[in-house]
């Protein structure tokens, strides 16, 4: 899959792609990531890539020009009809499905705004979708888009030192989507804390079973929307339940 990443600080993303567990799915081409810098379709002696809003107020605004030339670019390497993704406090929140999704697909063109925002007429004709973290404002859609190839590429095959690693994920439809449960390594006791004797017991059963429900309390606890989803989805048995209920 290819993402071409629009945006003025490419030079923010090379730790990024060349660090950790993931650069494996960028080294092996698996996801390939590509930039294109409005700065460069800019013209004047100067370069221009934003200006003053209208009708006044505060910030710069990108142009919408610059971008628009970034983007024909693009088209003009990719010719698959791949769509256009601006990172934007309007946009759905990024969630696990979304990022299943995205991970088995051909790729996108994400659009990094900066500044007080781009101007609305780019959006209006050349944006498919828009994506937000969550309920606070970013200096701009380089962090959005880092999370977004980041969450994609630790779901690709041979990415993770296990390939069950990400099943085990909060979120995953493998959990039902719970939260996940508390891990523990070795000693099996720090600082006066021991490990629970019950994943010293080498019992397979009772381990899952004690996953499971930690799993459980974590999300009746942390995120109880989650567990009323999967409890309308006919997820949770009547020992779930019941555990359930002995925690209240």
């Amino acid at each position: 899959m290819r993402f071409d990443v629009v945006t003025l600080f490419p030079e923010l993303f090379t730790p990024f792609l060349t660090v950790g567990i993931t650069r494996r799915a960028f080294e092996s081409g698996q996801v390939d990531v590509q930039f294109s810098n409005p700065r460069d379709f800019a013209t004047g002696n100067y370069r221009r890539v934003d200006d003053r809003p209208f009708g006044g107020g505060p910030g710069m605004v990108m142009l919408a020009q610059p971008l628009e030339l970034a983007l024909a670019h693009i088209r003009s390497q990719r010719n698959d009809g791949a769509p256009v993704v601006l990172f934007s406090p309007i946009g759905k929140r990024l969630d696990h499905a979304a990022v299943q999704r995205w991970s088995g697909s051909s790729g996108a063109i994400l659009v990094c705004g900066r500044y007080e925002g781009i101007d609305q007429r780019f959006i209006d004709t050349q944006v498919d979708e828009q994506i937000s973290l969550g309920d606070f404002v970013l200096s701009g859609g380089e962090v959005p888009a880092i999370a977004l190839l980041d969450a994609v590429a630790r779901l690709q095959p041979g990415v993770l030192s296990d390939a069950d690693s990400h099943h085990q994920d909060s979120f995953n439809p493998s959990l039902d989507g719970l939260l996940d449960c508390p891990h523990y390594t070795r000693p099996e006791e720090w600082d006066g804390h021991r490990v629970p004797d019950v994943l010293l017991s080498g019992h397979h059963g009772q381990i899952e079973r004690w996953r499971r429900d930690q799993r459980l309390q974590l999300t009746a606890v942390h995120r109880p929307d989650l567990l009323e989803v999967a409890r309308g989805a006919g997820l949770l048995s009547q020992q779930d339940e019941a555990f359930l209920a002995g925690q209240r």
